[in-house]
């Protein structure tokens, strides 16, 4: 996901977007530790994801 598409987003998706991803990245997580997965490169997007989200919520909250 790119940075223009998350601040497209109202704050409400923003947070239930970052409450989904952070679900399967755990998810993705567990299962690698299990069995390993096929493109270990998902691990880092999801991070990368996450972090893109959070920030962009923290910027709105700072602009209030």
């Amino acid at each position: 996901m790119k940075i223009a598409e998350i601040k497209e987003m109202t704050t409400a998706d923003l947070a239930e977007r970052l409450q989904t991803e952070q679900a399967s990245y755990t998810q993705m997580l567990l299962n690698h530790a299990v069995s390993p997965l096929e493109n270990n490169s998902q691990i880092k997007a999801a991070r990368r994801t996450i972090a893109r989200l959070k920030t962009v919520l923290r910027q709105r909250e700072l602009n209030k």
